[in-house]
């Protein structure tokens, strides 16, 4: 072979398509086109059914992964219902969404996972509108609570298992009707919609659809999850053709590329510069700044969907449908004409929903729209109108314990559980207690269990208690609960009992003079209504003269010596003080029908008071069964008044002898060294029936904790006390623990705890929800606010163990028998009268 003939063949191996289609463009495109169609139709029945099928297949494949991520994502999902609170700060949802971007994922677990997203929800019901917020269960418990709370201070959160926010399922004999749609942004997502507005934007939203009927339901779900990525470069793409005036979307760029445009051909260059419409340079002005602005800051991919759904007969027939039908459009359209208030650059327009049930139960987010932060703050956020009707609003503000507050150990009395931030338990310690609490409200709130609880924790660590219940509730609760290792340190006074009472005899007592002024008191207080100074100097003289007899006075003896003539001679026989003396001689000097006329008005007392078999039991049955002593170094004395069974002056002169008891026992402590002295504790419920004391009782708790005796003293409203009593405990009393009070007692005692809690924050509090501001190493600390917590539950049979346990402190002392006159047969009283 030649050279040449070489070189041709060389040439006709090694020549590439493109110098084919440069020598002969015709031939070479020719060439092509026969090539696939010779391809298409050896392969294409073979090639066109696998790549549809392959394309099927991965538009298939790739929606089951898009939902088995959502459902990983939702298991466990949660729903949390916010509680506005009484200022909502408008700011608060920017804070909020800011905060949340913390939910970012790493860009290769978006990628494989995908990015959990939340559903802020407006829920629309005949009872009003709630507010929810929607969490997928990876994200940590707690982590969004606490960003709504931090973002409107004040607002509390409920948090609940997930469920569809329209029940899917209807009431047998009913079937579900509903329709639905999306909103979306009508123009490119570069531009923003309107977020800054002189008034609450979601008033219009809220006031779509007022006046449901029972059976109707109205749902809003904004669907928000934080971008980043390829999907903020879509954005910055977007915003650039916005900017260029081309179409953001693919479609409608290859239609700009074959089909005429002002946009599409370039400006000539010209010595003379067109002439620009001023409004279009200012509008396309405008635009640039909004986009630039936009694109700032953060971003969340959005979707607005909603749903009005009702109930209707599952028999009926879809021509009588129609009507339910078009009133639920009619009101499907209210909502969707809420949102016209935020066009301004961009404004939403309506997209069909179908299935809307489903799809808001599913709270399935694929893709969405974009917006800053600023923009979904003003789609989602507590509304900041006062006056929305039916909105949920949460009560007191939850406001944390100050640094250094005791939580729990074997020196603090358990308080409750903080409800803001982490909750952790708070308490009192005991060396603060001896500061006294008071502890005021309504009937119901929780007083009592808190004080049950305080009860245990004392009566576990073995110090002292004395409980003055006059309702019953509170020793029964903690007869219950008791260790039955303390069952025989227990002093049981029960009103409603049969068994044997203690008896503590009140006219007993070193110091005469000192124990006759407390009852002379306490009757004096008790009976104030109908008390003169002629009852009282004939009851302090016959207390006086019981207490000159040999052996043990008792209260049944004193009208045996106001009517007995022959027992009161007797009685004269033992008697050395003159004045005494000379008030039996004016005495005895009355006519009968004087002397029944001056003791009637304490006889009726002492008779109704003493024909009652427990207040003649344990007041009068001789002498005292109980120490008052050793129950405040380490015994437990429960004092059951119920008022059904002695009647309120009765339950009130019984509390107060026992309080007076008490006093005098914490006073006997002076002669024991200050650092051998126990501490022990007095509660007293209802303390406003029970202080009917001889002395002030400022000193009383002023002084009761140098002698280690914590005061507890519980009741309903300042009105309840006298002004003097009220500015004493007021004054003394440091520990203050404040459930729901009423307007006109929050006004009072929101000197103890502004500017922290207000007189709003007192006035609503939930159910067993305080406010507390206690003592800390003697110095008043910041108020707050907590939860109390349940008493652990009843032990069965426990109360009846404990019953048994205590009846041995029901059996007599070592003590002087009950004073007996020696006395002819001739002088017995009984025979005399």
């Amino acid at each position: 072979m030649s050279s040449a003939q070489s070189v041709a063949a060389y040439t006709e191996v090694f020549t590439s398509p493109l110098q084919d289609y440069l020598r002969d463009p015709g031939g070479a495109m020719h060439a092509l086109l026969t090539t696939v169609r010779v391809v298409a139709v050896s392969w294409g029945p073979v090639a066109g059914p696998s790549l549809a099928l392959a394309w099927t297949g991965a538009i298939l494949g790739r929606r089951w992964w898009m939902r088995r991520r959502h459902d990983r994502m939702a298991a466990g999902a949660r729903l949390v219902t916010v509680l506005a609170p009484p200022t909502v700060d408008p700011g608060g949802a920017e804070a909020l969404f800011s905060n949340l971007v913390g939910l970012l994922r790493p860009g290769w677990k978006r990628r494989i996972h995908g990015q959990p997203h939340i559903v802020w929800e407006y829920v629309f019901s005949q009872a009003g509108v709630a507010v929810r917020v929607w969490l997928p269960g990876i994200v940590p418990p707690g982590m969004a609570e606490r960003a709504i709370e931090a973002a409107w201070p004040g607002a509390h959160t409920r948090t609940t298992p997930a469920k569809p926010p329209i029940p899917e399922s209807a009431p047998a004999g009913k079937a579900v009707e509903a329709v639905g749609g999306e909103m979306r942004l009508a123009r490119s997502e570069a531009l923003p919609i309107r977020c800054d507005f002189p008034a609450d934007p979601v008033r219009a939203l809220l006031g779509a659809p007022v006046g449901l009927a029972a059976h109707e339901r109205a749902v809003v779900q904004i669907l928000a999850r934080p971008v980043t990525g390829s999907r903020f470069r879509k954005a910055r793409r977007a915003a650039r053709h916005v900017r260029t005036g081309s179409s953001t979307k693919l479609a409608g760029r290859l239609l700009d590329l074959i089909t005429p445009h002002a946009g599409g051909s370039k400006p000539r260059t010209s010595a003379t510069k067109p002439v620009t419409d001023r409004q279009t340079v200012l509008e396309n002005s405008a635009q640039d700044r909004v986009i630039v602005a936009k694109q700032r800051g953060s971003q969340y991919e959005t979707r607005v969907r909603y749903a009005v759904a009702t109930l209707v007969d599952e028999h009926t027939t879809r021509p009588e449908r129609a009507p339910v039908r078009e009133h639920l459009r009619g009101r499907g359209h209210a909502i969707a004409s809420a949102f016209a208030a935020y066009s301004e650059h961009n404004y939403y327009r309506r997209v069909r929903l179908p299935h809307p049930i489903q799809a808001l139960a599913e709270r399935r987010l694929t893709s969405g729209d974009l917006l800053s932060i600023a923009e979904l703050a003003a789609l989602a956020h507590v509304p900041t109108d006062e006056a929305v009707p039916g909105l949920q609003r949460a009560g007191a503000k939850a406001v944390p314990p100050p640094p250094g507050i005791a939580t729990e150990g074997p020196g603090v009395k358990s308080i409750g559980i903080t409800d803001s931030g982490h909750s952790r338990p708070v308490g009192l310690r005991v060396a603060d207690a001896r500061h006294h609490v008071h502890i005021l409200g309504a009937t119901g709130s929780g007083k009592s269990e808190l004080m049950a609880r305080m009860i245990l924790d004392d009566a576990d660590a073995g110090r002292g208690l004395v409980v003055i219940d006059p309702k019953g509730d509170l020793v029964a609760d903690t007869l219950m609960r008791l260790p039955s290792r303390l069952g025989t340190k227990v002093v049981l006074f029960d009103a409603d009992s049969r068994s044997r009472p203690p008896v503590l005899n009140p006219l007993e007592g070193d110091d005469t003079a000192r124990t006759v002024d407390n009852l002379v008191s306490i009757f004096s207080r008790v009976y104030a209504s109908s008390w003169g100074p002629r009852t009282e100097d004939i009851l302090r003289s016959g207390l006086l003269t019981l207490r000159e007899l040999p052996g043990t006075p008792t209260l049944t003896d004193l009208p045996k010596l106001l009517t007995v003539p022959a027992f009161r001679h007797r009685a004269l026989e033992q008697i050395s003080d003159d004045v005494l003396t000379g008030f039996w001689t004016w005495y005895d000097d009355l006519s009968d029908a004087s002397r029944a006329q001056v003791v009637a008005p304490l006889m009726n007392k002492l008779r109704g008071l003493l024909l009652r078999p427990f207040v003649r039991a344990s007041l009068a049955g001789g002498g005292s069964t109980v120490d008052m002593d050793e129950v405040l170094d380490g015994s437990i004395c429960l004092v059951r008044l119920s008022k059904d069974a002695l009647g309120m002056d009765s339950a009130r002169l019984i509390g107060s002898i026992i309080v007076a008891r008490t006093w005098q026992a914490a006073t006997r402590r002076a002669r024991i060294p200050q650092r051998d002295r126990r501490d022990a504790s007095l509660y007293i419920d209802e303390c406003h029936n029970f202080l009917n004391l001889a002395y002030p009782m400022e000193d009383m708790l002023a002084e009761a904790r140098g002698y280690r005796m914590s005061m507890t003293l519980a009741h309903q409203y300042l009105r309840q006390l006298p002004p003097e009593l009220e500015e004493g405990i007021s004054t003394n009393a440091r520990s203050k623990i404040i459930f729901s009070a009423s307007p006109e007692d929050a006004r009072h005692l929101a000197r103890h705890t502004a500017p922290r809690l207000s007189e709003h924050d007192l006035t609503n509090l939930g159910r067993f929800h305080i406010a507390a501001r206690l003592v800390l190493d003697s110095e008043e600390v910041p108020p707050f606010t907590a939860v109390t917590e349940k008493l652990p539950p009843a032990i069965p049979g426990r109360s009846k163990e404990i019953r048994r346990l205590a009846r041995v402190n029901t059996e007599p002392r070592s003590m002087p028998s009950p004073v007996e006159i020696v006395r002819p047969a001739a002088l017995d009283p009984r025979r005399a009268a």
